[in-house]
């Protein structure tokens, strides 16, 4: 298992306003597309059912020069398009593990490659900081990336 945390970056989108969105969101928008022209099949966990949708509807216009086949669990084709959002543990096996929430979940073990956020906010970083030690525990060593 691979798991990198992104440290915050400033991310471009060609939508038309981004300015209220969480820059997890949109980091984990330019990743999915990212992994999706590398044939990568992605799930990406969020905290609850208003952040899943909200990825969703960021995800739809974020680039408006590449469509990026994707779609909340449950919806879409059976075994779901590449890149998958939910609130919920996922169904379907995949690669990579976008969390975008506080905790490692339970089902990380099933994904070789977990991508993680270090949040811009210093004191949400402690969240960060406990989710990496949870990975040394399991025998991991975390990378640490710097957003593009």
């Amino acid at each position: 298992m691979q798991v990198q945390f992104y440290l915050p970056a400033a991310v471009e989108s060609t939508s038309p306003d981004t300015s209220t969105v969480p820059t997890a969101i949109l980091q984990a928008c330019s990743l999915c597309a990212d992994l999706y022209r590398n044939n990568q099949k992605v799930f990406v966990y969020c905290a609850n059912q208003q952040d899943a949708e909200q990825l969703d509807e960021v995800l739809w216009q974020f680039d408006a020069h590449s469509f990026v086949p994707h779609n909340l669990a449950g919806e879409g084709p059976a075994r779901g398009a590449p890149i998958e959002i939910s609130w919920l543990p996922p169904k379907n096996s995949r690669q990579v593990l976008i969390n975008l929430t506080s905790t490692v979940p339970a089902f990380a073990n099933r994904f070789s490659q977990i991508i993680e956020f270090v949040p811009q906010a210093e004191s949400d970083k402690d969240i960060a900081r406990q989710k990496y030690k949870h990975y040394r525990q399991l025998g991991v060593t975390p990378q640490t990336v710097q957003a593009s």
